[in-house]
């Protein structure tokens, strides 16, 4: 996270924070709205909800504060636990059997408790409404004085382009507000004195990635999600039936969202407003496309089309002309599927509940820090790393692009979205247009060994698919190299088809097989292999075994000339162990696994009655799933193999549980998670720690194990997965290819360089290629992993987002 700041205390019992959802609503807004009350409390501050986006600031509360008497200076974690709003936010009603009630009340204080669990719906609880009043300069007027009724002095508004201008818009005009309301005499000095300045900080939640200097928004990876679901189930009914099918996608101004399912579910084509057909008759162009694709064998026939997709003349393209099309001219059995608003629905993913929490605590921050003469701050991402830009920057690129597609320059619109977005486009094109004629001349060609390596995990088969059509793009030939380096002693090669991985992208596992064995079984038979198939390029993908692999190849080039050709390790391990990278294929598949066992797992704790479910993930030597994973289903304790577990440690996670259940409100069930690692204690076992917890727990709560094992490795990868090995796996063969063509420059003996035996990486903002020989350094090989994990200081995070700290607190006024 970036930007973090320690508040002073005079800061901190000053501040109060209100959070709002407004304009669409996404996955992932409930996880904001959660992270910025949790970390607001835990910071000292008071929290509030704005229930209705805008039009909640304007309405205000119709009976006086909604501050339930709460006294101001009082910060301390139990005054802050609950203010009796929670099941009424959630559940969405006005009205509880307690007799309380949201009728009349917009601006609602909220504590720890009353968004305990929110993370995983859908949707926004606290709602979200497009507000004509505050539009106007006197509904604006309205909010600004119902903000400083009730004390409110930041704000952390999670919406679209249009919400975010409105936030920025409201921040200017306060001073201007604030004086018109003293001179009417409806605020007070002291009040102008308090309120002078109006803190904003802004998250973006938009199903369409719609929003410029950030990689992705809030719920876009949910969507996705939702996309992909549908056309992998519509996939098996158009193979079946030979059929071909025109699917409408939502994105109405951008085409992240067909782009992204053209490229994870293998399209024939796609349509977006960005970059519309350039010809004329673009119909023969779609048409001469897919009935390539037809000659090859292929039975089915997907096109994607966004609602706001448009020819170069501006002209919207129809999914109902498409079909027409397809059906007159080629005469495929065509149907159209209009997904609509299911897109939005259901539960976030599991990174549209990670990301948006390290956001929500980084907009806290920034509220934390922000002065009159800062700007107001959009939170975004930038790869794997949260930032802050200046949110009317953002606004206006965003929509420069809409302005440069109305006045047809196409290119700039696409230079105008985030780098990913071109190159996913043209890894669309290079995996999906079948050229009868390669790119590359002869002399220039290569034969392409393709190997797993290590345990399989999802994306492996994306990756290897992408690998292959690029290669017979550009005229290489990809060989097959099954079962690792045991199969290719044992000359277990093939040459790979265009069609023979078609339907890979959506497999998980490993389609070409794979083991642990490294080269060293027998260095010299694998050189010789290496020369018998006349290799002249490797793509290694697999996790940290695949890593050593490339270590032993590279460092056995002084005895062997056969591995004297680029080699290239693309990371793919649910572990995320290999060093020096942030990112794996298969961790975020993973990931989901783990989250909708979790999701079941918690129902059955809570249905039971204060029950602690101690769930065992896989990982190896690495606690990256179970840490991301407590922070994704909202676990209250996580054990990993890099702190280890000690007597100690359980002693005082016993004392957390006892004061977090004698806390809870009487007769209400609550279930909680703990994540362990598998390989977090030899002697502390999974079962020691469920036994340990039934019995300390007494009355107040039992306990039951849960052992996930290799669930989390099977399964249908995630989408993010599957684009993100299209994305790698093109940037892998365009670096052979690059070396490649150094070592035909040379003359006489070939000698290729250390930097030409590398693993592609994610490091915070940027894609970097790494030496294997430079990583050796970084990595842990006795315990299979990097020696410094990013990620580890989000094990305290898990502790705060719980209020570990608070609650042992030996000051604390709880009797257990």
């Amino acid at each position: 996270m970036a930007h973090t700041a320690t508040p002073t205390t005079s800061q901190k019992l000053k501040m109060k924070i209100a959070v709002l959802t407004s304009g669409g609503d996404s996955a992932g807004m409930n996880a904001v709205v959660r992270s910025v009350v949790k970390t607001a409390i835990a910071k000292g501050c008071d929290a509030w909800v704005v229930r209705e986006g805008y039009e909640g600031l304007v309405r205000g509360n119709a009976n006086g504060s909604s501050d339930s008497g709460a006294v101001r200076e009082d910060a301390s974690f139990v005054h802050n636990l609950r203010f009796g709003d929670g099941e009424l936010l959630k559940d969405g009603t006005g009205d509880y059997i307690s007799g309380r009630t949201l009728k009349g009340r917009y601006i609602v204080r909220v504590g720890w408790d009353d968004v305990r669990g929110w993370f995983g719906e859908g949707g926004t609880l606290i709602g979200t409404a497009r507000s004509t009043t505050f539009r106007t300069q006197e509904g604006r007027q309205t909010a600004v004085y119902n903000m400083i009724k009730e004390g409110i002095d930041a704000l952390v508004v999670c919406g679209g382009d249009g919400s975010l201008t409105g936030a920025d818009v409201f921040r200017s005009e306060w001073p201007k507000h604030v004086e018109a309301l003293r001179a009417a005499g409806k605020i007070t000095d002291e009040q102008v004195t308090n309120h002078h300045h109006l803190r904003i900080a802004g998250l973006v939640g938009s199903i369409d990635n719609d929003m410029s200097m950030t990689d992705l928004t809030i719920g876009a990876v949910t969507a996705l999600h939702r996309i992909c679901e549908s056309i992998d189930n519509i996939n098996s009914t158009a193979v079946s039936h030979s059929r071909a099918f025109v699917v409408e996608v939502m994105g109405r101004h951008c085409g992240w969202l067909a782009l992204m399912a053209g490229a994870s579910c293998g399209a024939d084509f796609i349509f977006i407003p960005e970059d519309p057909p350039s010809e004329d008759n673009w119909e023969d162009s779609m048409c001469a496309m897919i009935q390539t694709h037809r000659e090859t064998g292929q039975r089915k026939t997907i096109v994607i089309v966004a609602e706001g997709a448009i020819d170069k003349d501006l002209k919207p393209i129809r999914a109902d002309y498409i079909k027409d099309v397809l059906t007159d001219r080629l005469g495929l059995d065509t149907r159209v599927t209009t997904l609509g608003h299911t897109q939005r629905g259901g539960a976030p993913a599991a990174y549209d509940r990670i990301m948006p929490t390290l956001q929500g605590i980084e907009a806290v921050d920034a509220l934390l820090e922000s002065t009159p003469d800062t700007p107001s701050y959009m939170i975004g991402i930038s790869e794997n790393k949260v930032t802050r830009v200046p949110l009317m920057e953002a606004v206006a690129l965003t929509r420069s692009v809409g302005t440069a597609i109305s006045e047809k320059n196409f290119k700039k619109a696409m230079s105008l979205r985030d780098p990913e977005f071109a190159e996913m486009l043209a890894g669309f094109y290079a995996t999906s247009v079948l050229l009868k004629e390669p790119k590359l001349p002869h002399h220039l060609r290569m034969r392409v060994g393709i190997m797993h390596v290590g345990a399989p995990a999802g994306g492996m088969n994306a990756a290897t698919r992408t690998a292959v059509r690029y290669c017979l793009r550009q005229g290489h030939k990809p060989f097959a190299i099954h079962n690792g380096f045991l199969g290719l002693l044992d000359d277990n090669v093939h040459q790979l088809s265009w069609l023979g991985v078609e339907n890979w992208m959506t497999r998980g596992g490993s389609e070409l097989g794979t083991n642990r064995k490294l080269p060293d079984i027998d260095l010299g038979a694998v050189a010789a292999k290496f020369q018998q198939h006349n290799f002249h390029a490797l793509l290694l993908i697999g996790g940290f075994e695949a890593f050593h692999a490339l270590t032993m190849l590279e460092g056995a080039r002084k005895n062997y000339p056969a591995f004297h050709i680029p080699m290239v390790h693309l990371p793919a391990t649910i572990s995320n162990n290999v060093p020096m990278t942030e990112f794996s294929l298969g961790s975020d598949t993973s990931l989901n696994a783990l989250v909708q066992a979790c999701d079941a797992i918690k129902q059955s704790a809570s249905a039971s009655r204060n029950r602690v479910f101690v769930v065992e993930t896989q990982g190896g030597k690495c606690g990256y799933i179970a840490t991301m994973g407590a922070l994704a289903t909202g676990a209250v304790i996580v054990y990993t193999p890099e702190r280890g577990i000690d007597l100690d440690m359980l002693r005082r996670d016993v004392r957390f549980l006892k004061r977090r259940y004698a806390l809870d409100q009487k007769g209400k069930a609550e279930g909680r998670l703990v994540l362990r690692n598998e390989s977090s204690s030899d002697v502390y076992s999974t079962d020691f720690i469920r036994k340990m917890f039934k019995e300390e727990g007494g009355s107040l709560f039992d306990s039951r194990a849960a052992m996930l094992g290799h669930t989390l490795q099977g399964g249908i990868p995630s989408p993010l997965d599957r684009t993100r090995a299209v994305r790698l796996a093109l940037k892998c063969m365009s670096f052979v290819e690059e070396h490649h063509q150094a070592l035909l420059r040379q003359h006489g003996k070939k000698h290729a360089p250390p930097e030409s035996a590398a693993v592609i990486t994610i490091q915070g903002t940027t894609i970097k290629w790494v030496p294997v020989t430079e990583m050796v350094a970084h990595a842990d090989m006795q315990n299979r992993r990097g020696k410094h994990a990013w990620w580890e200081p989000y094990q305290d995070l898990v502790e705060t987002l719980v209020a570990r700290q608070q609650l042992l607190d030996k000051h604390l006024p709880v009797d257990v």
